[in-house]
This record gives C-alpha cells, structure tokens and sequence, in this order.
C-alpha cells in the first residue's frame, strides 16, 4: 500500500489561489482590457506565439530573470569594478519586461479562471518586482550602489515568487500556446 505525504505548503497556498473567488471581480474588470491590448486578433496571435507554434512568453521570461540573475551574481562575486556593468543588467532587464508582460497578458487572456487568478496575482508580484528593479537602478544610477545592490536583492526574492507562480502556470496548469502537432501522442 503506497502512503502519500500531504502536499507542501506552497502547494496548498498556491490551490488556494487557484480557488479564491475573491480575484474574480479584479480579473473581470481587467480582463476586457487585457483582450483588447493584448489578445485579440493578429496582435494577440504575435504575442501569444501562435507563428512559432510556443508560446514566447517563456522564452521572454528568461532574458528578463537571466540580467537579474546576472546582476545579483556580479553584485555578490564582482568585486569593486562590477557596480556598473551590474545596474546595465538591471537596466536590460527593465526593458525585456515590458514585452514579457504583454506575452503574457495575451496568454492571460486565454486561460480559464482559475489560472486566471493565478495569473494575476503573478502579474502584481511581477510588477512589485519590477518597479524594485526600478529603484534599484536609479539608486546605481545615482551613485548609490549598496542602496541598489540592497534593493536589487528585495526584488529577486519578489520575482522568485512571481517566477514561481509563472511556473506552476506553465508547467503544472499547462497555460500557453502551442501548436496542436504537439498534443499528438507519439
């Protein structure tokens, strides 16, 4: 007889979250928004992936998280010359997020409801992340490192979060376009 462990508590938090009706209401007020920008038509087709067959919005998530990640590594390791070629990263960053976040606002706009809700408690934790990562690099920019290098910490543990929910989005509820060759068994 195989015993089965409950499940962790992250996994309980995130069922949750996948239940809590209370996020219905600011997902049903965004969400004619969201299809408008981002998920109709040719500009929802581009954005969702539907051209290259997957879904871009991964792909996009990785360059964002790959400059943070590069910045948190010279900030830690770089030593005294790393202070600016780190706040570029960060800078990098900043600008991949803007269309990461319409990649995934156009998958957003297709997904049921409760990975709606998901999703946008994983787009509010990225946006926290994002406008840390913003003052993070006015901080650098302003010739206060350590304050960046501080701030830039705060905004990996928030992205850490909202990666996690992008995640549990893509891997588990398997939210994203892909080409229906895919879906074939082999």
């Amino acid at each position: 007889m195989q015993v089965t462990e409950p499940p962790a508590s992250i996994v309980r938090w995130t069922r949750r979250l996948e239940d809590a009706t209370a996020l219905d209401a600011p997902v049903g007020a965004l969400e004619p928004s969201v299809r408008a920008l981002f998920g109709n038509g040719t500009r929802g087709s581009v954005l969702r992936g539907d051209w290259l067959g997957h879904a871009v919005h991964p792909i996009l998530t990785d360059v964002v998280l790959g400059t943070w990640t590069s910045a948190t590594l010279l900030d830690l390791f770089g030593g005294r010359n790393s202070s600016e070629p780190a706040r570029r990263l960060v800078g990098i960053g900043l600008l991949a997020a803007g269309p990461t976040a319409w990649t995934g606002w156009a998958e957003w706009s297709a997904a049921g409801s409760g990975d709606k809700r998901v999703g946008l408690v994983h787009a509010v934790t990225n946006g926290l992340a994002i406008g840390i990562y913003v003052s993070s690099w006015i901080a650098r920019k302003r010739g206060r490192p350590q304050r960046g290098v501080r701030l830039a910490m705060a905004g990996a543990a928030v992205s850490g979060i909202g990666g996690y929910l992008g995640g549990h989005l893509a891997t588990t509820r398997k939210v994203g376009s892909h080409h229906p060759a895919y879906d074939a068994s082999r």
